[in-house]
């Protein structure tokens, strides 16, 4: 029997919609899934549902589908990132030969690829952290994928990785090696921080509006922008949301007010802490998610407030529409700024211009926004230094404001949009309050400042309590 081209391992939402994606394309594929307690029978299932490819082979013994596989073997793990990435390695490794390539799709923390990639390298089998974005449809029908490792063995697998992927507006595939060791699933993990923000952005809109329109008229308005420069995935869903009914009664108002997460975007910002860079909004989107989940206080502590004094009035929609491209531009522009500072700390020089190009279709941040980065990223090494970008910041600063000024008269929360404002306002101020922090820490800690028109970078003390 020819062996596989191919191989999966874990047949959840995301294993299964990649396994007949990679299938449909012609690929020869062997899939395993363990088969205890409850996934006894996932293998079995998959397979007999999917009758129709004959290309698919089915293993619950681990050593029998390693064995199923033609040398060097190329197997894709599709499992929940942490400990068990670590059990199905050690799992494997007795069976794998020199050449040997495993992939991790899974979310997993970069730094932990990172240490698996060297110590894999340590005995001769290949690994590969592959950011994969696009949900269980894009799994299905093409994903953005993100794999870094080293470029060797991704060409071995890129002629699978290339083909089952989306493709962009000029039919290139949205995959690309993006760098060495941790590189894919770090920027996986910006992406997944963006993505917070984009999120939140939109619920915050959602807020707002719902004080004086219906879901009907919102979903209009988001349909509307979606025709515009503003168009994205995000946007086009979020619009389908808010019109979806079941019984008679709008899905989105049955719905609790509870947001989950699954780690990537506090690990984002984490990130950004460590190495200084300010991602204010995939940070403020965190902790948006974080206050939802606190659904019992709230709604105690809401009881104590009046809302009497509330506005009932909101911007006009071209205010809005301002505000939501002004913040927007913001949010990318702090994603990139951390991957480009982060590429650095890691020695990856990774490519701006073709990351975002590969997020331009497959993933959840698809947007006519990222295309423009795509283009812009060919010429410019930061969002700010393009002067059509600039302009379009400076000229909707008022409405972000009116927004904000708006959302504090209505006791309406918007974590991200202010969070926008208020970085734009301290990036484009010459003189911030920070000489007052840099006296505070000299007089209790003697920490030393720098002086103004002192080019030698020379740092003072005061004796500040001397008379």
């Amino acid at each position: 029997m020819a062996k596989s081209e191919f191989g999966v391992i874990g047949l959840g939402v995301m294993g299964k919609s990649l396994s007949l994606n990679i299938a449909e394309n012609g690929f020869k594929l062997s899939v395993y899934n363990r088969s205890e307690d409850d996934e006894a029978n996932v293998v079995n299932d998959f397979i007999s549902k999917n009758s129709n490819f004959k290309n698919i082979s089915g293993f619950t013994n681990i050593e029998a589908f390693v064995v199923s596989l033609e040398k060097p073997r190329k197997i894709l793990m599709m499992i929940k990132a942490g400990p068990v990435v670590d059990a199905v390695i050690n799992q494997l490794t007795p069976f794998l030969d020199a050449n040997d390539i495993l992939i991790d799709g899974g979310n997993s923390y970069f730094l932990d690829t990172k240490k698996r990639h060297e110590t894999l390298q340590n005995k001769d089998v290949h690994y590969i952290g592959c950011g994969i974005s696009g949900g269980e449809e894009g799994a299905r029908k093409g994903p953005s994928m993100m794999p870094g490792g080293n470029f060797d063995s991704y060409k071995l697998v890129a002629p699978i990785l290339e083909k089952i992927s989306a493709k962009d507006k000029n039919n290139k595939p949205c995959c690309c090696f993006i760098a060495n060791d941790g590189a894919g699933h770090f920027v996986k993990m910006i992406h997944n921080g963006i993505e917070y923000s984009e999120m939140q952005l939109l619920a915050e809109l959602y807020a707002m509006m719902s004080l004086t329109i219906t879901n009907e008229a919102i979903s209009k308005v988001f349909l509307n922008w979606n025709k515009t420069d503003l168009s994205s995935y995000l946007l086009e869903i979020t619009a389908e949301i808010l019109t979806k009914k079941e019984d008679g009664n709008y899905i989105i108002d049955t719905i609790l007010d509870k947001a989950g997460n699954k780690g990537t975007g506090s690990w984002s910002s984490k990130l950004a802490l460590e190495i200084g860079i300010p991602t204010t909004m995939m940070t403020s989107a965190v902790f948006a998610r974080y206050l939802s989940s606190l659904k019992e206080k709230r709604v105690k502590l809401s009881k104590l407030v009046s809302d009497e004094n509330k506005s009932k009035t909101i911007p006009s929609i071209e205010v809005l529409q301002k505000a939501y491209r002004f913040a927007r531009i913001i949010n990318h522009q702090q994603g990139f700024d951390l991957i480009s500072q982060a590429s650095k700390e890691y020695n990856w020089s990774i490519n701006l211009s073709e990351l975002a190009r590969i997020w331009t279709n497959g993933c959840i941040i698809r947007s006519e926004l990222m295309q423009q980065i795509s283009e812009l990223f060919k010429s410019k090494k930061d969002l700010f230094d393009d002067d059509f970008t600039l302009n379009i910041l400076k000229y909707s600063e008022s409405s972000a404001a009116q927004f904000v000024t708006s959302a504090i008269s209505n006791r309406v929360s918007l974590d991200t949009f202010w969070s926008a404002y208020n970085y734009w306002i301290s990036i484009t101020t010459e003189h911030l309050p920070a000489n007052l922090i840099q006296a505070q820490r000299d007089y209790f800690g003697a920490h030393t400042y720098q002086k103004i028109n002192d080019a030698s970078g020379k740092f003072y003390h005061t004796n500040w309590t001397k008379k």
